[in-house]
């Protein structure tokens, strides 16, 4: 039977993007197209691969069951094709991360290893198309977006109150003005966020900062450019403000810390493991994520 590249490509752009139309905006076709290659596809392998609804499409249990497996068909494609385009001189090995992840911990982290010349990092937000985007190796926080690829822990962490060394002994940690405080808003894909109300109570007080005062940012980076200007004082993951401590460009408030809800991650299709450049950067990154963090002294609620 040959092998109905087109078909194939149609029904797994549909099911990743949830329809025909996007799936046909992507492929430059109509959605009227897309779904006569999928039902094509679904004559050729005699089972339905969608249940259609109107304008809305759902993947059966055929159809859940086909979607990993031909994505990471298409990971692998995409990738011998690079690199017999590219040839054996093929220098990159690309590196997506979450933005503030990129800046605070990744760059760092790359600094002494000896092979980065051959590194292209890339920011982006969840999730990534390792095929599409041409994607070596994922950095982020959680694995919920990768069921189908390796996930190799990297750290887990816990939010800790970090400002200016001059303003971290300037206000017992009950007193902080409001003002004062710097509100980290992950967006609506989180949970659990940086919450300070949840801070203050590791902190064994009762107090729910009223909504509208202090600084709002939308990412860890900037909260801790913000804490580093003299802002006010930032909840941030202790090891993306550890840099920061051991300049002294930033304080730790207090030893208080709120864990995280899921571990920081390293991430790539299954297809790619024993590839040796990303083995070894994947080592490199394993072993600078277990380096122990500075201290951060014992404060109490009140001094």
């Amino acid at each position: 039977m040959a092998l109905p590249l087109n078909a194939l490509r149609a029904f797994e752009a549909a099911a990743r993007t949830g329809s025909f139309v996007s799936a046909g905006t992507e492929l430059g076709v109509t959605a009227a197209a897309v779904s006569q290659q999928v039902k094509a596809l679904e004559e050729v392998i005699s089972k339905k691969l969608f249940l259609r609804q109107g304008n809305r499409i759902t993947l059966t249990e055929a159809g859940r069951a086909l979607y990993p497996r031909l994505g990471s068909m298409f990971t692998d494609l995409t990738a011998l094709m690079r690199d017999l385009s590219d040839g054996p001189q093929r220098p990159r090995l690309v590196v997506s991360a979450l933005s503030s992840l990129a800046e605070l911990w990744l760059i760092p982290a790359l600094a002494d290893y000896p092979d980065r010349a051959g590194i292209e990092v890339r920011v982006a937000e969840d999730p990534v198309d390792f095929a599409r985007q041409g994607v070596d190796l994922r950095v982020t926080y959680g694995p919920h977006y990768y069921p189908d690829h390796q996930v190799r822990p990297l750290f887990s962490d816990r939010y800790v109150a970090v400002a200016r060394p001059d303003l971290a002994t300037r206000w017992p940690v009950a007193d902080i003005p409001d003002a004062a405080l710097i509100h980290t808003v992950w967006g609506p894909d989180f949970v659990n966020q940086p919450e300070w109300s949840r801070w203050f109570a590791a902190a064994g007080l009762t107090r729910l900062p009223p909504d509208g005062t202090g600084l709002q940012v939308g990412q860890t980076a900037l909260a801790i450019a913000a804490a580093r200007a003299g802002m006010g004082v930032a909840l941030a993951p202790a090891r993306l403000a550890d840099p920061e401590i051991g300049r002294g460009t930033l304080a730790g408030l207090s030893n208080v810390a709120v864990p995280l809800t899921w571990d920081y991650v390293l991430v790539h299709p299954v297809a790619f493991a024993g590839r040796p450049r990303l083995d070894r950067l994947v080592a490199h990154l394993t072993l600078r994520a277990a380096r122990p963090l500075l201290p951060i002294p014992a404060r109490t609620a009140v001094v």
